[in-house]
């Protein structure tokens, strides 16, 4: 098995393979050995090495124990031509590999004594063909000439009894008499020694027994595990309609559990309130009325005592290689410990973190009863309008050196600066391994632990929200892993390792995937439980967290008229995926009647206009992410591919409203700046592939972005120009996809050389961040960034000129906006066709005081190569500009203030600036004489309040305590 992610195999024992020989067999883990795959042999359904022959083979393999062969060491780099395990070509069709495995695998001496089991796949050099067994599982061999074979019953198997029934155990080994010891749920009730043949009857058992037969010989021991869980029969009760799934809260000593688990014929509950070792007062019960409910009320717990427990979800004639039992956490856990993931997360990021339950495997629920509440500072945070918004996407993990919520907590001055009102984190839900983006979610109500506490979280929320910074999640409800409790429950597993896809029982997730973007298992979101779960999830965050909006991953994938691989189907309108998005949408809406709702969906235009305008004359309507990377690249490198860029408008798309979120980089596109210098283009004195020159057009690649109208998106550390490629690997090489043998590395841990070396202190650098703040400042604060807009670009223009306005706005104030731009290598005279005659400001300079008069429209402005001239018809509001009225009329009250001023007007927009003049909080909507601003979060001083009411604006002086 491919060991990608975090996962430890618990297998079936297995002799020997026809594709695959040993010699000599058996074999000591210090003696040489010789493995040989035979290549022409094709298992069908696990890819073969075969058709064509392949030009290298690989072992992949690992050494362990019988329950973890892989558990000591694993030897290979999956898709690398390394050399690491490479074979030698016999010239027949096979391939060897003569090692001794204490040295290969260099084991310690305690591992060496005690390793019995290796596992091994085989594959090409690249990772693209592999071969396993005829069942599609790992290869298995045993290691030493000591071994054991539990006859009766099955390793790791669960036998169903009734209550007082016995149970039969016989084991057999080689190598000579051994010693069994027979423990039952940790007590030992039989021991036999000096035998090879081992035979043992467990009569009258009353009580589930998790038995371990151990057996040693010449101080090597080799452990056999299996179970015995009592029928209890259908204890029926209804449940009350208030208890909802996973976990309810009645006391500060009661809690009930509730698990949807159809086709199921019992489930007991194990934790660590019953020693891990349930009995019949642990069993669910069962409502009657409602398909598949489970529930148990849990009594007699200890207030804010941290308890743990897991599913034991028992099927007794379930589908062909589906398991018998399935130990997991609650799917709807909102906090899970890991054994795979857990020991590797920082104590700075994580503090007092749970331990994990000692001799259990998978995750575990962690439950706690009377928690304190969080103390929120805001509880009626405005969202910025959709058109205003701008949008600061980040990864938590490539973020800052400590990887965790107290990260962007520590910089929010950095985001206040740049004048963003938004920022959206990519999947921050507990997911399978630490560094990872977050895609590969497994529990969708539970924070990952590596980022921090749910406190933590909470706190960053409130601290966004303090600022006037709205939280945006990435929500992935497309797919899940094979961690997820909803997968495991229902799932195919031949190799009986405790891992599969779903079966045909599954009610959450297709069987196969139903579009041709599938990656992981697919949810059905026709079914009515993932609807209700797709809800829960919704709900949590919403609620629980304050989260301002979702973005929808892989939207194309919530269709069920596909199938894999039938992309034209996939790419246009279905019916079914429109109307189940908008269900989500309404249900969001209905919880927070101006949450964001974005779609990363990309595809038919037919959809995204329908979503767009789906109730957007209510001042909603969904958001969809607009990719414009190719052509705003082409102008950055000053290349001749197609560099129109009207598609970063709404109007391109027939949307009513600005609801579409263009973007020039996410984390799914290369860095501009990485081509820049890869591919940038030069006259011999203007090299675009020096960093310098390249770093000195991305301010103008923002102002021909950042300034159109409706919702834009920043990918982090763009506004500094970064140049790491997306595929830097974790030793900070590149393997973009177009190398040889791809390795990818997109995936990877990246760097942190915006901190470590201090680019906001490099000119360059930060002329790309204050410009980006300056122009998010004017799109934000100016009316007529919501107006209007023409783009006048082409497929060969490197001159896109831009106009903004809005005629509903008074002459007065600013009502129209050209924005020129050069992108070609040399000086430009461009013709700006301003819309009127007079007096024309740069609005880049806040003063007011840089500016052109126009005589005549056409007459040229020369721009140098990279960059831009933004003008406006007035000067934009700035405290240098601000008209300070005397009108006694409006008050603000109380002053001085403390946490929190109010007006004694009607007023629609609120500008806070400090005595530098820098904003420092923005209030725009319809706000009733009375309303509370909130002014907590600034420091004690002296402040202006611009205010704006339906009879102008004037300027009060606010001094906070």
């Amino acid at each position: 098995m491919k060991r990608i992610l975090s996962i430890h195999l618990f297998l079936i024992f297995v002799l020997s393979y026809g594709q695959v020989t040993i010699t000599p067999n058996p074999f000591e883990v210090d003696q040489s050995i010789t493995i040989t795959v035979d290549a022409n042999s094709t298992a069908t359904t696990c890819n073969g090495l075969n058709n064509p022959s392949p030009n290298k083979v690989y072992l992949h393999s690992g050494i362990g124990t019988d329950s973890d062969p892989w558990d000591y060491s694993v030897v290979g780099n999956w898709g690398q031509d390394d050399g690491v395990g490479e074979m030698t070509n016999n010239g027949d069709g096979t391939w060897s590999i003569t090692f001794v495995p204490e040295t290969y695998y260099n084991l310690t001496a305690t591992q060496a004594q005690n390793a019995i089991k290796m596992g091994m796949v085989f594959r090409n050099e690249d990772g693209s063909k592999e071969l396993k067994d005829s069942g599609c599982t790992d290869f298995y061999f045993d290691v030493g000439t000591f071994q054991v074979s539990l006859s009766n019953p099955g390793q790791n198997s669960t036998t169903i009894l009734n209550s007082g029934d016995d149970l039969s155990i016989s084991a057999t080994n080689i190598g000579g008499n051994a010693d069994y010891v027979l423990k039952s749920n940790g007590a030992v009730i039989n021991s036999q020694a000096g035998v090879s043949n081992y035979t043992f009857n467990h009569t009258n058992i009353t009580e589930n027994q998790v038995y371990s037969l151990e057996v040693t010989l010449n101080g090597t021991q080799i452990v056999k595990e299996f179970m015995a869980l009592i029928d209890p029969g259908s204890d029926i009760e209804l449940m009350p309609t208030s208890y909802q799934d996973g976990i309810t809260y009645l006391s500060d000593t009661e809690a009930v559990l509730v698990l949807y688990a159809p086709w199921k014929d019992f489930v007991y509950v194990a934790g660590s309130f019953n020693n891990w070792q349930p009995n019949a007062d642990y069993a669910m019960k069962i409502d009657p009325t409602r398909n598949g409910k489970f529930w148990l009320n849990i009594t007699g717990l200890t207030p804010g005592q941290i308890e743990t427990y897991q599913y034991w979800v028992v099927d007794q004639a379930p589908l062909t290689n589906a398991p018998k039992l399935v130990k997991t956490a609650d799917p709807y856990s909102t906090l899970v410990l890991s054994p795979y993931d857990d020991p590797w997360i920082p104590e700075d990021s994580y503090p007092n973190l749970p331990t994990f339950p000692e001799d259990q495997e998978r995750e575990v629920t962690v439950l706690q009863t009377a928690q304190t509440p969080y103390n929120w500072q805001v509880t009626d945070f405005q969202k910025p309008a959709k058109e205003d918004l701008i949008i600061y996407e980040l990864l938590i993990r490539d973020f800052d050196a400590d990887r965790n919520f107290q990260d962007v907590i520590d910089r929010i001055d950095y985001f206040k600066n740049l004048n963003i009102n938004a920022i959206e984190l990519m999947p921050i839900m507990e997911f399978e391994g630490n560094e990872s983006w977050g895609y590969n979610t497994s529990f969708h109500l539970a924070l990952d632990k590596f980022y921090g506490t749910e406190s933590k979280f909470k706190e960053l929320v409130d601290v966004c929200h303090q600022n006037g910074i709205a939280v945006i999640l990435d929500l992935a409800l497309n797919h899940a892993f094979g961690r997820n409790p909803m997968v495991r429950m229902w799932m195919n597993d031949a190799d009986s390792d405790g891992w599969g896809e779903p079966n045909s029982r599954n009610p959450y997730f297709n069987t196969t995937a139903t579009h041709s973007y599938s990656v992981g298992s697919d949810f059905d979101h026709s079914s009515a439980w993932t609807k209700l779960y797709t809800k829960r999830v919704i709900r949590r965050w919403i609620e629980d967290f304050k989260i301002d909006g979702f973005r929808w991953d892989l939207t194309k994938g919530f269709t069920q008229n596909c199938s894999g691989g039938d992309d034209s189907c996939t790419n246009t309108y279905q019916p079914d995926r429109v109307a189940v998005l908008k269900e989500y949408a309404d249900y969001s809406w209905n919880l927070d009647s101006d949450h964001y709702v974005i779609f990363e969906h990309l595809g038919d235009n037919g959809e995204e206009t329908e979503w767009a305008n789906y109730k957007a004359d209510e001042g909603k309507g969904i958001m969809l992410w607009g990719k414009m990377t190719a052509p705003y690249n082409e102008l950055t490198m000053g290349q001749n591919g197609n560099k129109n860029i009207n598609g970063v408008g709404h109007n391109s798309r027939g949307f009513n409203k600005p609801r579409l979120i263009g973007y020039a980089e996410s984390h799914d596109e290369e860095r501009l700046m990485y081509k820049n210098i890869q591919y940038g283009a030069s006259n011999g004195s203007y090299n675009i592939q020096d960093l310098n020159t390249a770093l000195s057009r991305m301010s103008a690649l923002g102002a021909v972005h950042l300034t159109i109208p409706g919702p834009k998106m920043i990918w982090h550390f763009g506004e500094l120009g970064m140049e790491n490629s997306i595929y830097t690997c974790d030793d900070e090489t590149v393997d973009t996809p177009s190398d040889a043998t791809p390795g990818d590395c997109k995936l990877d841990t990246k760097p942190q050389p915006q901190w470590v070396d201090n680019w906001l202190g490099n000119s360059v650098r930060n002329d790309i961040y204050t410009t980006w703040a300056r122009l998010n400042e004017l799109k934000i604060n100016e009316a007529v960034f919501e107006g209007n807009y023409d783009i006048n670009s082409s497929n060969g223009s490197f001159t896109p000129k831009i106009y903004i306005w809005d005629e509903a706005l008074p002459s007065t104030s600013l009502k129209n906006v050209v924005i020129l731009s050069n992108f070609e290598l040399t000086a430009q005279n461009i013709t700006p066709n301003f819309p009127y005659t007079g007096t024309w400001y740069d609005l880049m300079d806040p003063s007011g005081g840089t500016f052109i008069n126009v005589n005549s429209t056409t007459a040229q402005i020369n721009i140098p190569a990279g960059e831009f001239r933004i003008y406006g018809n007035r000067p934009s509001e700035s405290l240098s500009t601000i008209d300070l009225l005397t009108d006694k009329d409006i008050q603000i009250y109380p002053n001085p203030a403390h946490e929190y001023f109010k007006i004694n007007q009607r007023s629609t927009q609120i500008i806070i600036y400090d005595l530098l003049g820098k904003l420092v909080q923005t209030h725009k909507g319809e706000f009733c004489s009375g309303y509370r601003f909130d002014i907590a979060s600034l420091e004690s001083g002296v402040y202006f309040v611009s205010i704006k009411t339906e009879k102008g604006k004037t300027t009060r002086k606010l001094l906070k305590k």
